[in-house]
């Protein structure tokens, strides 16, 4: 089976995940991003994915390992669940990125 929809759910500040979400689409792939303001809503928007029938779902870096495990549970392994992460390279730009 060749993927052919794939869900991906970003987090960032005042996200809102039934306005703030796009689709990329071609007539072999379709991409649905959806993005929401912190990991604690994720599991939600991953139920929401698989009802539009994702077969792959990726999480970007500020979901880390417990909301990437929430993600899973959420959705008792219906489909895979990835993560983004970031090697020891990036640990310094990270940390001015996201320093208060």
């Amino acid at each position: 089976m060749a993927l052919t929809r794939f869900g991906f759910i970003v987090t960032g500040a005042g996200l809102d995940p039934s306005r703030d979400r796009c689709v990329l689409e071609s007539g072999a792939f379709r991409m649905v991003a959806i993005g929401v303001p912190t990991a604690a809503e994720g599991p939600a928007a991953a139920r929401a994915l698989l009802a539009e029938g994702v077969q792959l779902i990726e999480l970007c870096g500020g979901f880390g390992p417990a909301g990437t495990a929430a993600v899973l549970s959420a959705i008792g392994g219906a489909v895979p669940v990835g993560s983004v992460g970031y090697g020891p390279e990036s640990t310094d730009a990270m940390a001015r990125l996201f320093a208060t």
